[in-house]
């Protein structure tokens, strides 16, 4: 009998994998929320012309690649994605000049573009296909990986830890094993009948427990995510939301949920529930980011559908759109000439002068309780309803 059928220690080994344990009706509040975002999402989408929707697509699907790859430790830069993205879905974009996008960048669109836009069901070949696109040159850091191929390894192990302490986190299945349960994943992917919120949640999980790759099981499980969330949308459309962003911004929550869930002397009771939970929990804050977003895009059409008349520098215009463009409670501290020399990289009397413009023009004026060095000003907002502040 070998160590791996004498301690059962992983969620594998488990007499009822891969029948994962879950309370659907303990995650209703959490769904309802979700559909509730995802209903103003689409709202807010039919406000917009086509161009400004593609343009918050490009946006959120650069913040998808750049997120899922930073998960890893992978940087890229956003420059390069965004031109790759832009090649491929913006008409007016000249790539015969772009001097950005990279051949890395332009493999790792087309996954985005495949789960967001190829709504035939999953299959062995596409696996395989995201797989090559991670790793075109068959390396992954100094060592030459198989690529778009399961591995043959059984002793795959998730590790972390300085050499000589390293820290097992998870040991995969043996290799014999991956072919019947990937053949069991995409099954369930393209026939269960269950919420396609749960439904991502736990093929994701359940990628990541085959880990069937060499490397690259995290950004491909999270590509399947990608995929079961867009089986909704149309054809020619994009999420407004990113997961990826929201996972990263919790990746140490990522990992220990993962560990908690796949490793039985944490999970005697083989519950998923609490992975889920985790789970809906991001893909809530991803839809409110992606809202939040959103908002600040309407802001400032607003504001500029105002005072598109004024004859306003591009000093002015940059630092008005770098508030607009992040959301007021994201400028922290107030604008003053101090702030304002450090944007526009000008001379003092030039941002007093470009300051007291913006005031005579009505698109700013000064704070209550501010004045002299310590003196701040709001940038007004019209709404629909009536007027609101941004402090900046």
């Amino acid at each position: 009998m070998s160590s791996r059928e004498e301690i059962r220690k992983w969620i594998w080994q488990h007499k009822n994998y891969p029948k994962f344990s879950y309370d659907r009706g303990k995650l209703s509040t959490l769904i309802s929320e979700i559909e509730y975002l995802r209903g103003v999402l689409d709202g807010y989408s039919k406000l917009f012309n086509k161009n400004d929707i593609r343009k918050i697509e490009i946006d959120r699907l650069t913040d998808e690649a750049i997120h899922t790859s930073l998960i890893e430790g992978e940087v890229f830069k956003r420059e390069s994605v965004r031109s790759s993205l832009r090649k491929r879905l913006d008409k007016e974009f000249d790539a015969r000049s772009d001097k950005y996008a990279t051949a890395s960048t332009d493999s790792l669109v087309e996954i985005l573009l495949d789960c967001s836009l190829n709504k035939n069901p999953l299959t062995l070949e596409r696996l395989h296909g995201w797989h090559n696109c991670l790793f075109e040159h068959s390396y992954s850091k100094l060592h030459k990986i198989n690529v778009a191929t399961f591995r043959k390894n059984d002793d795959m192990e998730v590790i972390s830890g300085a050499i000589g302490h390293e820290r097992v986190h998870y040991l995969a299945p043996p290799s014999d094993k991956i072919d019947e349960d990937i053949k069991s994943l995409l099954l369930y992917c393209n026939t269960e009948y269950e919420n396609i919120y749960i439904k991502s949640a736990i093929a994701h999980l359940w990628f990541v427990i085959i880990h069937p790759y060499e490397d690259g099981n995290g950004r491909v499980a999270r590509a399947i995510t990608d995929y079961m969330l867009t089986r909704g949308i149309t054809f020619t459309q994009f999420k407004l939301y990113s997961i990826s962003t929201a996972i990263n911004s919790d990746r140490k929550g990522y990992y220990d949920i993962l560990d908690k869930t796949t490793n039985l002397f944490k999970n005697r009771e083989f519950n998923i529930a609490p992975w889920i939970e985790w789970h809906l929990i991001t893909l809530r804050n991803a839809m409110q980011s992606g809202l939040k977003s959103i908002e600040y895009l309407v802001q400032k059409t607003k504001f500029w559908d105002k005072y598109r008349e004024y004859a306003l520098n591009e000093r002015q215009i940059k630092v008005i759109n770098k508030i607009l463009d992040i959301g007021s409670e994201n400028f922290k501290g107030g604008i003053s000439t101090k702030k304002y020399i450090s944007l526009t990289k000008v001379s003092k009397a030039t941002a007093v002068r470009d300051i007291s413009q913006l005031v005579e023009f009505g698109c700013i004026e000064q704070m209550e309780g501010s004045s002299g060095r310590n003196t701040r000003y709001k940038l007004q907002m019209v709404t629909q309803k009536d007027e609101s502040e941004i402090y900046f």
